[in-house]
């Protein structure tokens, strides 16, 4: 098995990839049609299809392991869910849970789970089927939601089934869930930072450590060319204004030769620095990073 791996400090970080597709990219970002992502040569090939245009879209786990401590962001689709109106995330069934075992991230090894956002697909191996119910797939871990997150969540079903029922509430009904704000440090290398927007209580994970940074997005973007383009606003964005400037920010505060900046949805190398572009925005350079799917 062929792992990403970026090591900051003290801290190893290792992506593991449940599934990376290619998408036409108007079915996250509207504004990124086929003929829209050819004109942006830096995303062609590590971002998108050189040929045809279509977004290199990946669902992944970052994983910390520092000290004592594994903690792994955000979870996924998991298996066996159902998912009306999402195809693409219903009813899997991958080995996505023995490829974390493999990293040192199995179901008794992960001390914390962090949702940047309690959406569809980023919670989902938050919990397993076990004899037709829903149980904690990590036992041993807390669980780390935010608290203006779930208040929001709790009241307002997302479409894509019940996913506070077969994702989130058996971890609150375990006793292993923590309501937290979003600017909680698990440690002296790891801590939230607010990027709503893209939902109420959403938040990036930042690590630092020996003098290196990296900064986990979640979804405040689904692709870099949100970063060349902020206000191409992602279809699931609850306040697109709020994510627009939330873009803006966080790509203003990580525009430096340093902070190595990863997407939670980014898909091949998944990763880059983010650099300023002459005619305005951003750009995500990945040179010299690897591109594993």
């Amino acid at each position: 098995m062929t792992l990403q791996t970026w090591q900051i400090g003290e801290a190893k970080i290792t992506k593991v990839t449940e599934m990376e597709q290619r998408w036409p990219g108007f079915a996250v970002i509207p504004q990124a049609t086929q003929a829209a992502m050819k004109e942006h040569d830096w995303v062609l090939g590590p971002f998108a299809d050189r040929e045809s245009g279509k977004i290199r879209l990946s669902f992944h786990a970052f994983c910390i392991e520092i000290g004592d401590e594994k903690i792994i962001v955000d979870t996924c689709a998991g298996n066996d869910k159902v998912r009306p109106n999402f195809e693409a995330l219903g009813d899997l069934h991958t080995d996505f849970l023995e490829r974390m075992t493999e990293a040192g991230f199995g179901p008794d090894d992960v001390t914390a789970v962090v949702c940047t956002h309690l959406h569809v697909d980023h919670v989902g191996w938050n919990t397993n089927l076990v004899n037709g119910v829903w149980v904690p797939t990590f036992p041993k871990a807390r669980y780390v939601f935010g608290a203006k997150e779930w208040n929001h969540w709790r009241g307002e079903p997302q479409v894509y089934g019940d996913v506070v029922g077969d994702s989130i509430r058996p971890c609150i009904d375990a006793g292993l869930a923590e309501l937290v704000e979003s600017d909680l440090r698990l440690n002296d290398a790891v801590w939230l930072e607010p990027t709503p927007g893209h939902t109420p209580g959403h938040h990036s994970v930042r690590i630092s450590s020996g003098g290196l940074d990296a900064v986990v997005t979640g979804d405040l973007v689904h692709h870099p060319i949100q970063f060349e383009h902020p206000d191409w606003s992602s279809e699931p964005d609850v306040d697109k204004p709020m994510a627009i400037d939330t873009r803006r920010s966080f790509a203003e505060r990580y525009c430096d030769d340093h902070t190595i900046v990863l997407g939670t949805h980014f898909g091949g190398p998944s990763c880059g620095h983010l650099r300023r572009l002459d005619a305005g925005g951003w750009w995500l350079d990945s040179t010299g990073f690897a591109d594993v799917s």
